[in-house]
This record gives structure tokens, C-alpha cells and sequence, in this order.
């Protein structure tokens, strides 16, 4: 189920590294180098796999961007938190 914006708003408040624009949910993460993020990235995917529900993602060197939302609804979902959760939860490790 499509959440609202001020759904998307509150929710954001328990996570704010990331945004809310373009109908989805956005965060940026730099690491030391390459290959933490390159790390980082494979243990996303792997979750990503898991809750099947993949983000869209890019990196440049030690920097990754991801944004998320929930194509079957046309906009941000549960899903989406719960896997930024995740996603929150594995970059902490890495640092």
C-alpha cells in the first residue's frame, strides 16, 4: 500500500540520513574507500534478495546512492522503510 506524504514525513523522522523527493526515499553513503562500499554494497544485496525488494543504486568510488519505493504501488511503501532499516543497520556495521 502507497504511503501518504505525511506518513513518509513521520516515518523519516526515525531516519535522518534519508529524504523524501521524486515519489521516493533517498540516501547517500560515503565510506573510507572503494572496497567498504563495494562490502557494504554486497550485504545490501544480499538482504535486497531476501525481502525481495531491490533498490535503485549507484556508486562512484567510496560513495553509494540509493533511492527506494515500491514500483507495484507507484510510490513509497512499508517495504521501502523496512529495507532502509536494513540498509541502516549494515552501513553502521561497516563503519
Amino acid at each position: 500500500m502507497k504511503l501518504d506524504d505525511a506518513t513518509i514525513e513521520k516515518k523519516l523522522l526515525q531516519f535522518p540520513d534519508w529524504d523524501y523527493y521524486n515519489n521516493a526515499i533517498h540516501s547517500e553513503f560515503e565510506f573510507d574507500n572503494f572496497k567498504d562500499c563495494f562490502s557494504a554494497m554486497s550485504r545490501i544485496a544480499f538482504e535486497c534478495e531476501a525481502q525481495n525488494h531491490h533498490p535503485n543504486w549507484s556508486n562512484v568510488y567510496n560513495v553509494l546512492k540509493i533511492s527506494l519505493s515500491t514500483h507495484d504501488v507507484g510510490g513509497v511503501s512499508q517495504k521501502d522503510f523496512k529495507l532502509a532499516e536494513a540498509i541502516e543497520n549494515i552501513v553502521e556495521v561497516e563503519e
